[in-house]
């Protein structure tokens, strides 16, 4: 078989380094085959020994590819089957396996039906060993996120109230993986099976109990895995919002004609004749309304949810329901809130809101815990919702033509309350309580005064001979952001990312230092530990997104747009590179800054800009002080002529 491409590369332009990587390739082909055979051995200690080193060795991708060369997949699936390795010796044969096959070499649909069910049967049992659950879990997670096939192999042989158990537990790790296996399911399964069950009702009300409510600080990954699971949950609902109504179907009419029963006829004393009079002399003008709802529900989105949100309303929550209707009934026409217009244009905004339809973000981790405290939340979101669009109406004293308005603000208070992530949904209609259409206007107010522009002459060119002093400011802290250095994590085709490395900037910023860790450390790792170093001065280059070689190599990075956001890499002599995937924009922002500062170029990421724009008005503001309530003329005063003589001037000496 003829040698790698790149391989061949390396030999013509570096034929000194080409004896090395043949070196590297045969330890690795020597070690390969002696693993291969150890882990075969008759003594369970040797055996053992041998899986620790397997474990450990897999992660090299030169190792990997010569162990998987010699069939040592099929011998481990093989070891798996048999079911004769327990404890120990079947936790580093998972490990190992999963080592091996997050290097992408090996397909995921080779794998055998028995295989699928001796590790789910890990899964199911009552009392697993914690690292023998743990890896089942991640296979579990990885089949079916690759293979549809998989999936419904999966599917037939672990269902979602057998996984409910680990969540009982108290291991924040085992519950991570657990939910990963539910979304990956969620996220795999056809849409005919994508419905609420009395499983995912009891699913949500452990989570809430035992993980979001529970005593420990959710980490980032469960984090993330809750708003994967909320995301998927919302998107349940694309089915109704993409669906029009159809105005000859008589069963979806009759659901418009109850919300005008449950309005005008509920509670009416039959022996008061004047209240049913009264309320039915509104039917002519509600008919109309109704006629007027049944044409705007064909639009979408939002369809059919904004009915369904009304009707949830009106059975539901009946008081508020009948008291806004008959309140904007009673008004003239041009200052009445239109209910069915408001619920359907509340519930399209919402929808955007929470992203419904949206797939989950690969890099996100806001999900929101009143969401998780009850089943129908989405509606009751849209109950509170539409009371408080009602509320702000009237305290905007609003008219027909100042709905847009009116919406705008609604939004505004909605996203405000969900910035704090409200434990409840009575938390959060509190938090609605105290951001009035007042204390909106405060807001927006104060907000404008702190982004305030000067733009009169003389305040442009202070800024301008200001600017290269905030600018090497915001220099100085990237510089010294970059020193103390930052964990990333490394990219595999898996979700779970366990691999970290850790990279700095030499005090003098003359060196890179960077190497890899075990786990996620707790603070500045020191330059001792790191055994790589990089020389600032051989960078050549800094580049980022789709230019990135790592993003080009990887086709499914490549299609992911937040990790394309986030990646950049160091180009360095001899072409070669040091790639990086950052945790985070802010750190993006932050190491592209700071690497271009030490090239000499410019710092051009949005987190500059927006750095530079607070720092600029914070020094404006402090250096125009003594300036308060006066006038600021457009341009100098005029330089007086010349005296005749200076004989004025008094001569000290």
């Amino acid at each position: 078989m003829p040698p790698p491409a790149d391989i061949v590369k390396v030999a013509i332009e570096w034929p000194g380094a080409f004896p090395k990587l043949m070196e590297i390739d045969q330890v690795s082909a020597q070690m390969a085959q002696q693993l291969h055979e150890r882990i075969q051995s008759s003594s369970m200690d040797m055996k053992l020994d041998a899986l620790k080193d397997l474990a450990n060795s897999s992660r090299d991708i030169t190792f990997a590819q010569e162990f998987i060369n010699l069939d040592g997949i099929s011998l481990l699936t093989q070891m798996v089957e048999s079911g004769t390795d327990f404890g120990d010796l079947l936790s580093f044969t998972l490990t190992a396996f999963v080592e091996l096959m997050d290097h992408g070499i090996v397909s995921w649909d080779t794998f055998s039906v028995a295989f699928i069910k001796k590790i789910a049967s890990y899964v199911c049992k009552a009392a697993m060993d914690t690292a023998v659950l743990q890896r089942s879990l991640a296979i579990l997670e990885s089949m079916v996120l690759n293979s549809q096939d998989l999936y419904q192999k999966v599917a037939q042989e672990i269902t979602i109230g057998q996984l409910i158990p680990h969540l009982q537990g108290t291991d924040q790790d085992i519950q991570t993986y657990t939910i990963a296996v539910i979304n990956a399911l969620f996220l795999k399964a056809p849409e005919e099976k994508r419905q609420v069950t009395q499983s995912q009702k009891q699913l949500r009300s452990i989570i809430l109990s035992n993980v979001i409510r529970s005593n420990k600080p959710i980490n980032d990954e469960m984090a993330h895995q809750l708003y994967v699971l909320q995301v998927l949950t919302f998107n349940l609902l694309e089915d109704r919002m993409m669906t029009k109504m159809d105005p000859q179907d008589q069963a979806q009419r009759d659901i418009i004609f109850e919300l005008r029963r449950i309005a005008f006829d509920v509670e009416c004393d039959s022996n008061n004749s004047g209240s049913i009079e009264k309320r039915k002399s509104m039917y002519t003008r509600d008919y109309k309304n109704v006629c007027l709802l049944s044409i705007m529900l064909v639009f979408i989105p939002p369809g059919m949810l904004a009915l369904d949100n009304m009707l949830y309303f009106a059975r539901h929550h009946q008081d508020a329901y009948i008291r806004i209707v008959l309140e904007n009934s009673s008004r003239e026409d041009k200052h009445e809130c239109p209910f069915g217009r408001s619920s359907i244009e509340l519930t399209k905004m919402l929808c955007e809101i929470l992203k419904v339809g949206e797939l989950p973000s690969e890099n996100c981790h806001d999900f929101h815990p009143m969401f998780f405290t009850h089943d129908r939340s989405f509606e009751e979101f849209f109950c509170i919702c539409i009371q408080l669009l009602n509320k702000t109406w009237k305290e905007m004293r609003a008219t027909s033509e100042d709905f847009n308005k009116v919406m705008q603000v609604v939004k505004e208070q909605i996203t405000r309350a969900l910035t704090i992530k409200p434990n409840s949904l009575d938390q959060f209609k509190s938090r609605l309580q105290n951001l009035s259409y007042t204390e909106i206007l405060k807001l927006r107010q104060s907000e404008r005064m702190n982004q305030e522009d000067f733009q009169s002459r003389p305040i442009l060119e202070l800024r301008e001979k200001i600017q290269p002093e905030i600018m090497e400011l915001i220099k100085q802290q990237r510089l010294n952001r970059l020193c103390e250095g930052t964990c990333f994590r490394k990219i595999s085709s898996r979700r779970r990312q366990d691999k970290f490395w850790y990279c700095r900037l030499s005090p003098n910023h003359k060196v890179l230092h960077y190497g890899d860790l075990e786990e996620s450390p707790q603070g500045e790792v020191p330059h001792d530990s790191l055994q790589d170093k990089l020389p600032v001065a051989d960078i050549k280059a800094v580049v980022t997104g789709k230019d990135c070689p790592h993003m080009k190599e990887k086709g499914a990075l490549k299609q992911n747009k937040e990790l394309l956001e986030l990646a950049f890499s160091v180009l360095y002599e001899s072409d070669e590179y040091l790639n990086f995937i950052a945790p985070d924009k802010h750190e993006y922002c932050v190491w592209t800054d700071g690497l271009n500062a030490l090239l000499g170029k410019e710092m051009t990421s949005e987190f500059t800009r927006s750095d530079m724009d607070t720092l600029l008005n914070m020094e404006m503001k402090l250096r125009l002080l003594d300036l308060e309530n006066i006038q600021i003329p457009e341009v100098p005063p005029p330089i007086p002529k010349e005296p005749s003589n200076y004989d004025f001037v008094y001569d000290c000496n």
